[in-house]
């Protein structure tokens, strides 16, 4: 069922670093904004990092300014998060989104089944 394949978590002491990886088809990927959402215990969903067909324009909320990168390569139909200096509060499922609506609060059309990421102290 999922359109969209994410790896690259895994469990991590704070401070360090994972980079995330989610592989789209030309149908889910080409022309799309793409984005990672993450869920934390006992959270709702969040929007973390949002990036346009081009790769000009990215977004982040604002607890991961400054520590994850978002990017993609379209020759290869993969979007990626690089996260750097995690903290406990990271702690979450990641989720690959494709399709993000710029004109519908950027709600996804497309997602991948989740990567769980794990920070310890």
């Amino acid at each position: 069922q999922a359109q969209l394949a994410e790896s690259g978590g895994g469990l991590v002491q704070a401070g360090g670093s994972l980079r995330l990886s989610c592989a789209a088809s030309q149908r889910t990927f080409d022309g799309n904004m793409m984005g990672w959402f993450r869920q934390a215990p006992g959270k709702e969903r969040e929007w973390v990092a949002r990036i346009s067909w081009s790769g000009g324009l990215t977004a982040y909320t604002d607890s991961v300014k400054g520590r994850f990168t978002i990017s993609r390569d379209n020759a290869e139909y993969m979007v990626y998060l690089q996260m750097d200096n995690l903290r406990p509060e990271d702690t979450a499922v990641y989720f690959c989104a494709g399709g993000l609506n710029m004109y519908k609060n950027y709600e996804p059309t497309y997602w991948g089944q989740g990567t769980q990421v794990t920070v310890f102290v």
